[in-house]
């Protein structure tokens, strides 16, 4: 009965083991990659998609992800010319990182990678198909209680085999006890129960109040792949209070119609909701238009302006400061770091969870631009040990970045 138990488990384990490795390596490369790196698209790095085909040897990689500066001191060509390629660039060190996260972290990369090439079209209504074809954790639960159901009856049949050889042999047998008053099995129940139980509780509580992949409707459908991405304007057009103030405020009506008194047309590529509905985007200028009280054809004012009622995407806890002038402008953070490839998205989305979790890490591992930054000028024992040689970067956390006062005081 040990043998056939362990046996199950075992096998319930290995077949959740791919989810849970790609988990893993989701939140390793959220916490150590994302802020510098994509899957599909170059960031602040190059894109990641096809690492292993551009360096195919594992111990070199390896090499490279935990110490880039090792790697690079041994005079190898490709990373020397990758190196010279994304101006000098030095890659956080990750020396940490076990073998078995370095290779979470890739499988989670070419998961990703082998999604994005598997895209349909926008608007094509069975991408969810294939989504759900390609997801097996039903179909390995489904298994797992069909065997177990299995292993259960064949405890009771080998428990009448056994009553009735001990009937022939003369042995006197017991009524045997049912499996729902066998305290064998109740502990067995009650263990799984308490972990799979505290695997979830724990899970959630951890998840409260977080909106990552959060994605609302808006009273406007704004796309940010046309304007920052198609026509190139900058982020700080519409959200100057990221450079200058602590929130990065949300354009006034009398911005979005410095252009759109002239532009009451969509003539680009079409556009497309998450569930794959298309979207007329002249049909949304004129909902812009009803709220400012433009009239197009008489090119002026004929009504009052009313607020549109955006809603809010990125929240933070009450008790937490986060100001985005000190980011964006005296720690030279590009929007993508935190925000994601807006420029790539239609309606927005919450990129990460924005956890402490995750601050924290990008404060230990984020470097410093000290060249030409005057907001740094202070630290004069930073600047003097970069000229001599006896520290290479300093990160934020260096600086205090980590200190529990600078976001909760």
């Amino acid at each position: 009965m040990k043998k056939i138990i362990l046996s199950v488990l075992l096998l319930t384990v290995v077949c959740f083991d791919k989810q849970v490795l790609a988990q893993d390596g989701k939140a390793l490369f959220q916490q150590n990659c994302a802020s510098c790196h994509a899957v599909g698209k170059d960031l602040t790095g190059p894109k990641l998609a096809g690492i292993e085909e551009r360096v195919p040897d594992k111990k070199l990689l390896y090499a490279w992800i935990r110490n880039n500066q090792a790697v690079l001191a041994t005079g190898n060509k490709y990373f020397t010319d990758l190196y010279n390629q994304w101006n000098k660039t030095a890659m956080n060190l990750f020396p940490n990182l076990t073998d078995e996260e370095i290779a979470a972290m890739i499988t989670y990369v070419n998961t990703e990678a082998a999604k994005a090439t598997a895209k349909p079209a926008p608007g094509d209504t069975s991408a969810a198909t294939q989504a759900q074809q390609s997801d097996n954790s039903l179909l390995f639960g489904i298994l797992t209680l069909i065997l177990a159901i299995i292993v259960l009856v064949l405890m009771q049949v080998n428990s009448n085999l056994k009553r009735l050889s001990d009937e022939k042999d003369g042995i006197p047998s017991y009524e045997p006890v049912p499996f729902y008053r066998n305290k064998a099995y109740i502990a067995l129940f009650a263990v799984i129960l308490f972990i799979v139980g505290g695997y979830y509780t724990i899970q959630g509580a951890i998840g409260l109040g977080r909106s990552k992949d959060y994605q609302p409707e808006q009273p406007i459908y704004y796309s940010h792949k046309v304007h920052a991405g198609t026509n190139q304007i900058n982020c700080l057009y519409c959200h100057g209070g990221a450079q200058e103030g602590k929130h990065a405020n949300i354009p006034s009506l009398n911005t979005c119609m410095n252009c759109h008194m002239a532009i009451n047309e969509y003539a680009g590529e079409k556009l497309y909701r998450e569930d794959g509905t298309e979207v007329n985007g002249t049909e949304e200028i004129q909902k812009l238009y009803s709220y400012t009280g433009w009239d197009p054809d008489q090119k002026k004012y004929v009504n009052e302006p009313k607020p549109i009622e955006w809603v809010k995407i990125h929240n933070l806890p009450d008790h937490v400061y986060f100001n985005h002038a000190q980011h964006v402008n005296a720690g030279k953070v590009a929007c993508q770091t935190c925000h994601g490839e807006v420029q790539e998205m239609g309606e927005v989305y919450q990129f990460t969870d924005l956890s402490m979790g995750w601050c924290v890490n990008c404060h230990r591992e984020t470097k410093v631009q000290f060249t030409d930054n005057k907001f740094y000028s202070i630290y004069e024992k930073f600047h003097n040990d970069l000229k001599n040689g006896s520290m290479d970067s300093v990160t934020v956390e260096s600086i205090g970045g980590t200190e529990c006062q600078k976001c909760h005081y």
